[in-house]
């Protein structure tokens, strides 16, 4: 959530900020219910005081006098009066507090404004040397596909965005893991295997809820994970840190699960997008100071997942129109799928600021003494699907074969897939 007293202050340059984004919420309504909010609680607080001087003036008095019996029927009355006030300040910070979460971030003065995605600004590209993309087919034409990445039998087992992997396939996903999780390790996360389920404030506290709440696979427990950013951040909710402890790094493994709703055509064919995927998800708490280099940086770890791949890719800052509800700034990593003649995302690297840690609670004690938020970070490094995509159409060489990048080699025990 944003920060109270910058929203009061600053409230022509929230209104601006928020302009740029694609999300529809009132905000002169959210100032009129933080008003009303306040003038409530004054109006309890001052009804509460009153009370509490009567009941203690009405304890020197004479239980049998009349000025007694005058008190306690005005402390009755003033009683009564108050609960209401009470009541009706529950019932203000309510529906202030529902308004207020569902205000999304302003975006850092450094993004590209813009509408839709068609307005995100590609920053670079990168290919390998010696590319060769001359064989380079769609993986889902692959002859023999479905037998190794079987979509008929998952959609048989659950639906449409469920497949199985089989064999080799199964063992390139589990180098891609292993691959992801080691390559952290030797950047400064610590790998945790995160539940998948997650409670309400958990998917509040990342800003999953009210945003996506469409997006989410929901059971009588909770939530499915769409990314294991959610637990990962919510790891340390409600916890304070001190600040020698920052930065903190994490990383974690995990299936994601998201229901897509409305997608259809080209768009998700094959491995493009799926209902369950898996990822290895990279987590930063940082001094608000640090957050803008700390960004670049953690972009730089999936980067060079892709560049240890051989995988040619473009960095695209994502424009205002383009952003996510909580994300101040974002970088996409996305891959050339030269079957497809497309990219496709692979990674998200954002800096939420202190947006999350609001939501979430998460502190720092300053080394005066004082409390402020942290910013939290999150990049995917990688997502396996789109990933495993691109090598198969890539790597592709006319003769039935793919070769598998030499960096997974230690991990397989194979160097070519045969389709």
């Amino acid at each position: 959530m944003l920060d109270i007293h910058y929203f009061r202050t600053s409230f022509d340059e929230v209104c601006r900020r928020l302009a740029t984004k694609h999300f529809t919420c009132d905000l002169q309504q959210v100032a009129q219910l933080d008003k009303a909010r306040i003038e409530q609680q004054q109006a309890f607080e001052s009804s509460k005081a009153e009370l509490n001087a009567l009941s203690k003036n009405l304890g020197k008095l004479d239980p049998k006098s009349p000025e007694f019996a005058q008190a306690r029927q005005q402390a009755a009355t003033l009683s009564k009066l108050t609960k209401e006030k009470e009541a009706a300040y529950k019932q203000a910070e309510q529906a202030f507090k529902e308004a207020w979460l569902s205000i999304p971030n302003v975006p850092a003065p450094s993004v590209p404004v813009g509408k839709s995605d068609k307005d995100n600004v590609e920053l670079y590209q990168w290919h390998p040397q010696n590319e060769d993309l001359s064989h380079a087919y769609p993986h889902y034409d692959l002859p023999n596909f479905e037998q190794k990445i079987d979509f008929s039998r998952g959609s048989k087992v659950m639906g449409a965005g469920f497949p199985f992997y089989v064999g080799e396939l199964a063992y390139l996903v589990r180098a891609l893991i292993a691959f992801f999780l080691d390559s952290a390790r030797k950047n400064g996360y610590l790998e945790i295997l995160p539940p998948l389920l997650v409670n309400a404030d958990s998917a509040l506290a990342t800003g999953q809820l009210p945003d996506k709440e469409n997006m989410m696979y929901r059971t009588d427990e909770g939530y499915l994970i769409p990314t294991a950013e959610v637990p990962i951040t919510n790891f340390y909710r409600n916890e304070i840190f001190n600040e020698a402890d920052l930065p903190i790094k994490r990383c974690a493994y995990s299936a994601c699960f998201r229901r897509e709703a409305g997608s259809w055509g080209k768009d998700v064919r094959g491995l493009n997008r799926l209902h369950q995927f898996d990822k290895v998800e990279l987590v930063q708490w940082v001094l608000p100071q640090e957050s803008t280099q700390a960004l670049l940086t953690l972009r730089s770890h999936a980067e060079d997942l892709l560049k240890q791949l051989e995988i040619p890719y473009r960095v695209l800052a994502i424009c205002t129109g383009d952003m996510g509800f909580p994300h101040a700034e974002q970088y996409d990593l996305e891959v050339w799928a030269a079957g497809q003649q497309r990219w496709l995302e692979v990674s998200s690297c954002s800096c939420f600021t202190d947006f999350q840690a609001r939501r979430a609670n998460i502190r720092y004690k300053t080394s005066s003494g004082n409390l402020a938020f942290v910013h939290t970070l999150n990049g995917s490094g990688l997502a396996i699907p789109r990933v495993l995509a691109a090598i198969l159409e890539n790597n592709h060489r006319g003769n039935g074969e793919i070769n598998i990048p030499s960096v997974l080699h230690q991990w397989l025990p194979m160097t070519k897939i045969h389709f």
